[in-house]
């Protein structure tokens, strides 16, 4: 596995990324029309060009080598921003994880990391190299795996916020890890 900085050109390939590991998060748990929705917008090329093209953003990407053929295959990746929460809850300089995933077979485990905490580990170097007091991220409170990933990487509760998505209203928890 290789985790590799992704540039403004893999804007194709983090929506692509995104939306199929979005989809097979939260398929089944998000109303169809939704979470559609919500692909379309959240996760559109346009979208990454626009993040990608602001100055705090950064992505990576985790790629395996093909067996037969030629390139690498994306199987999860990273998208640190500015912070994207309501004012009380972000310090001055903190960064956002705003989304970290990879794909389901390729999930790990406290005893065998997968490429999460590789992806982990650069989103954590970059905010550290940036003088970052924190990083923040947003997280389901229902997600129990990966909560259970991020109390193992050293964050903590920093509050709590809404997310609309379609006609329903969830709620996430935001933790925050120092740095």
């Amino acid at each position: 596995m290789n985790i590799r900085l992704c540039t403004l050109d893999d804007a194709p390939l983090l929506a692509l990324v995104g939306a199929s590991t979005f989809l097979e998060a939260f398929a089944g748990f998000i109303a169809g029309d939704a979470i559609l929705a919500h692909c379309t917008h959240n996760h559109s090329a346009q979208y990454y060009s626009r993040a990608m093209a602001k100055a705090a953003t950064r992505a990576w990407v985790a790629e395996l080598d093909p067996v037969i053929g030629t390139g690498p295959a994306p199987i999860g990746y990273a998208l640190l921003t500015e912070p994207d929460f309501s004012p009380e809850i972000p310090d001055p300089g903190d960064l956002e994880l705003k989304r970290i995933y990879a794909f389901s077979r390729f999930h790990g485990s406290a005893k065998a990391p997968g490429p999460g905490q590789q992806l982990m580990d650069c989103a954590v170097a970059h905010a550290r190299q940036e003088a970052a007091p924190r990083l923040l991220l947003g997280v389901h409170k229902d997600n129990a795996r990966a909560l259970a990933f991020y109390r193992r990487n050293g964050f903590i509760a920093a509050g709590v916020r809404t997310f609309q998505l379609g006609a329903h209203t969830y709620d996430d928890y935001v933790l925050a890890r120092t740095l």
